[in-house]
């Protein structure tokens, strides 16, 4: 039988289609994964922004239960806490943050506390390890420890002065004026049981070029338990006042 050689070829044998479906489907990918690149690239950013915004949120609620804490030991004591506690030889023994376990939810820590031996002794030690989130800001680099990023400023004329108690009608300058607690990077931070914080020369020297867990600045808690965020660019003599409890300056807007 003679092969007809202007018969259609059938579909099976034809390469045509599957050559142009193999071209359409290539020209999909090489504008879908560009796009798809592009998207991503897009959203990362947004998405570390978000991240550290929720940081930096987490990082100011930590300072306002702290706020809380400190006032309940002063509706309890009538004052605010020592910065630290001493022996009779003037040892440091233990810090403000061990005192004020108990207004945050943290009685059974404290009660394994023996107070009359130093915060590193080692019948402290296993209440020492412990981890407490609430005294770690969330933006400070690696893991969490059992390092604090929250000090207070100790000084004659702080809230803070040492051994002594402070009480809220000292503060004449006002409390939303006056700074209690500041926050500080990994470098400075010390485990949160140390009788250890920071002088005011370490708020006063703050620049652009410190190392610190946010950028522009750090958060402060003020002495009325409101959580601030304080920018490198404010002006030393603000700083200053801010620090002091009765030193009648002019503060303003910051």
């Amino acid at each position: 039988m003679t092969e007809n050689l202007y018969a259609s070829p059938s579909p099976e044998n034809d390469p045509a289609p599957l050559k142009a479906g193999s071209k359409f489907r290539l020209l999909h990918l090489l504008w879908i994964v560009p796009i798809g690149c592009l998207v991503i690239a897009l959203l990362l950013p947004a998405q570390r922004r978000s991240t550290e915004g929720a940081r930096r949120s987490q990082c100011k609620n930590n300072l306002k239960q702290i706020g809380l804490a400190l006032y309940n030991y002063h509706d309890t004591y009538g004052a605010f806490p020592p910065a630290y506690t001493v022996d009779a030889d003037g040892k440091r023994l233990h810090s403000w943050r061990t005192l004020i376990l108990p207004y945050l939810d943290q009685a059974p820590l404290y009660n394994k506390i023996d107070f009359s031996k130093p915060w590193d002794d080692p019948l402290n030690a296993e209440a020492a390890k412990t981890q407490l989130h609430v005294y770690h800001c969330p933006s400070v680099p690696g893991p969490s420890t059992n390092n604090t990023s929250y000090v207070v400023v100790v000084g004659a004329d702080t809230c803070f002065p040492g051994t002594a108690s402070r009480s809220i009608s000292e503060i004449t300058d006002g409390a939303t004026n006056t700074i209690m607690v500041v926050e500080v990077d990994s470098e400075n931070s010390v485990p949160w049981m140390s009788p250890m914080d920071v002088e005011e020369q370490f708020f006063l020297s703050l620049g652009p070029k410190s190392k610190v867990s946010h950028t522009g600045g750090l958060h402060v808690l003020m002495a009325d338990g409101a959580a601030r965020f304080v920018s490198y660019n404010l002006d030393q003599k603000v700083r200053h006042a801010l620090m002091t409890i009765n030193g009648a300056d002019t503060i303003g807007e910051f």
